[in-house]
């Protein structure tokens, strides 16, 4: 079960850019408190907060990519009514049983 993220088990839970945004606004809350402070600790952190923001937005426009491939190839999530997943765990795919490959990897048939 996902502890966070909507999903089957958690059809109450969130989507990831959703998640990503609040912590994105919440880490801009916190930057805006140290940003004058000249101290070159509070600098390094304000840096550090300014890369971390990089790669959190770029997080986001993946997420929502993904969402928009998923809403457009399937349609909208049902997951909040407690709908099957849209990718994953195929009805035909669960049925078939994994075998192994060299000895060290399982792969589908």
């Amino acid at each position: 079960m996902t502890r966070f993220l909507i999903s089957e088990e958690n059809p109450t839970g969130y989507r990831l850019e959703d998640i990503l945004t609040v912590i994105r606004a919440d880490i801009l809350k916190r930057c805006s408190k140290i940003a004058l402070d000249e101290r070159p600790e509070a600098q390094q952190v304000v840096a550090n907060n300014m890369n971390v923001l990089r790669n959190i937005t770029e997080a986001i426009e993946l997420a929502r990519d993904s969402t928009h491939i998923l809403d457009k190839a399937f349609g909208p999530t049902r997951a909040w009514d407690g709908g099957p997943p849209r990718i994953g765990e195929h009805p035909i795919r669960a049925q078939v049983p994994l075998v192994p490959l060299a000895n060290f990897e399982l792969c589908m048939p």
